[in-house]
């Protein structure tokens, strides 16, 4: 660019936004009523950081998508870490993304125990525990065609 010259006024409004994908484990299986609200507390603080996402649960654990400014979204996956409600929190995707996967959800919600997501075409049922399982999955690929799959479903 030569030199004076501003760049277009459309490259200096365009955001980059940050995303972070985790998988964590309840520490206690939570009571329905209990994990409403959770999900009720994560949107009133999501909308107040100008966080959009996910949430997938079933049986115990939990896949989430965060976006938002970098800094807000690492800031509640800290408090996430520090919940002591969430046990093995890894996360599995973490960097900037041109543009929000879920720009409408201060955070949805599936419960993929529902016969209403095992229905769902495309559903590779990546986050089904299998007896006695205490292993999260962790294929970021996977999680992302999940993600992506509610994604379709939700719009």
């Amino acid at each position: 660019m030569p030199p004076g010259r501003r760049p277009a006024a459309e490259a200096l409004t365009r955001q980059i936004f940050f995303q972070l994908v985790y998988v964590s484990s309840a520490t206690e299986l939570s009571a329905k009523e209990e994990l409403i609200a959770l999900l009720e507390e994560s949107r009133r603080k999501n909308a107040l950081a100008s966080i959009s996402g996910l949430l997938l649960y079933h049986d115990g654990n939990f896949m989430q998508l965060l976006e938002g400014e970098e800094g807000q979204v690492r800031a509640t996956y800290a408090r996430i870490l520090r919940d002591p409600r969430h046990g093995g929190c890894m996360a599995l995707i973490k960097g900037p993304v041109a543009e929000r996967t879920f720009p409408d959800w201060s955070m949805g919600f599936r419960d993929l125990a529902s016969p209403e997501v095992n229905g769902t075409p495309g559903y590779d049922g990546f986050m089904d525990p299998g007896p006695h399982s205490q292993v999260l999955p962790t294929d970021p690929g996977r999680a992302l065609n999940l993600l992506r799959l509610f994604r379709e479903k939700l719009r």
